[in-house]
């Protein structure tokens, strides 16, 4: 059992100072602070007492877009990025994770990246991937689109590229039949079903989906279009697509000269106040993936990974600048893509979700990361480490 006293707490909303009782892997009450008492938790011997001594604790974050088992690969072979270790995910407060293949849907396998997300989940934190890659058809694991949300407990959803010179270019009605099979899938196997979809810089941009879902009964949140701020053009795009309703999943980048053009809060900041709802907004890494940089050739003139930390670094960020309300900020990688992705007890702390979470501290500063109710992460220092660290 673990029980933390005197926190900030944000469940993602302020629930002020409080504490929290953690048994096993799930969260068994939220208390103001003094109210558990610590004296009847103390006779379970295994009882851990954290005093976090006013310190924010939030939810840990969730990543709904991080290539784990590695990526890349336009610059050639010797460009390919390697699979992360436990301690990444650690560092970036990143307790639960969604997996995904890049560019190359080739020589990178799903059966791999299934695997790796086994192997994270015995390590310590919560996992899922996508299915398909940029390419179309997309490669699956089964046979199907739905046949491996069905199948695949891991699987819940499907990954895809459009208005990029890298992806197939699916016609409208390819695209069409990949949402409709996603959703299919979705619906039998009561999973989200989502389609990310990957956004390149060519001018169609969000059009494609926009008018594959024109006339039929696919909402447009079955949609999750990234990177969409590539372009100014795009992020006006996104704008619109927001609000008719649809979600719209930021990359996550911070410092002066990002390489899509706007800071994580300049995107998120364009979105809210041209009427984007609040809780159609999540923000990921594109942790591990490859940032290319082509000119006008076509050639790679830049490459960078993305980093994992990202999100935790746009989030503090946020909090500084204090212009949008911290509830609305943890929400943006807590609750919004939990509720996005139907992803069961994550993105809240409330009894019976999953123990997860972070605690910040007044500059701050990432101290603490419990996931499933383990501490992983202690006084800033990481306590438990992958198989093959």
């Amino acid at each position: 059992m673990l029980l933390i006293r005197n926190a900030d707490l944000y469940a993602p909303e302020r629930l002020g100072p409080g504490d929290i009782l953690i048994a096993g892997e799930r969260v068994l009450a939220v208390r103001p602070a003094g109210e558990i008492d610590s004296t009847a938790a103390a006779s379970f011997s295994d009882l851990r007492v954290i005093d976090a001594g006013g310190c924010i604790v939030a939810p840990g974050i969730i990543d709904r877009h991080v290539h784990f088992n590695g990526a890349g690969g336009e610059g050639g072979p010797a460009h390919r990025t390697p699979p992360l270790q436990l301690s990444s995910f650690i560092k970036a407060g990143v307790t639960s994770a969604v997996g995904l293949l890049g560019t190359d849907g080739v020589c990178r396998s799903l059966n791999e990246l299934l695997m790796k997300a086994r192997g994270l989940e015995v390590e310590g934190i919560s996992t899922w991937i996508l299915t398909g890659s940029y390419s179309f058809p997309s490669p699956t694991l089964t046979g199907s689109v739905q046949s491996d949300l069905c199948l695949i407990d891991k699987v819940i959803g499907l990954k895809l590229a459009v208005s990029d010179h890298r992806s197939s270019h699916p016609s409208v009605e390819e695209i069409r039949r990949a949402v409709s099979d996603a959703r299919t899938g979705g619906i039998l196997s009561g999973k989200v079903g989502c389609v990310c979809v990957h956004m390149g810089n060519e001018k169609e941009g969000l059009e494609p989906l926009l008018r594959a879902v024109e006339g039929t009964d696919v909402p447009i949140t079955q949609f999750a279009p990234t990177h969409i701020s590539r372009t100014e053009a795009l992020l006006e795009q996104s704008v619109e697509f927001g609000r008719r309703g649809g979600y719209l999943d930021v990359t996550a980048e911070v410092g002066r000269k990002p390489l899509f053009g706007r800071g994580t809060s300049g995107v998120v900041d364009k979105l809210l106040s041209g009427g984007v709802a609040p809780e159609n907004i999540t923000i990921s890494s594109d942790g591990n993936g490859s940032m290319a940089t082509f000119d006008e050739r076509g050639g790679v003139t830049g490459l960078i990974v993305a980093p994992l930390e990202s999100v935790l670094e746009s989030v503090v960020e946020m909090l500084r600048d204090g212009v949008l309300p911290r509830e609305q900020v943890f929400s943006f990688v807590t609750a919004n893509p939990a509720a996005h992705l139907k992803l069961p007890r994550k993105g809240r702390l409330k009894p019976g979700f999953d123990g997860d979470l972070i605690m910040l501290d007044g500059a701050f500063r990432l101290r603490t990361v419990v996931a499933k109710g383990r501490v992983l992460m202690d006084e800033g220092e990481v306590v438990v480490k992958g198989t093959f660290e």
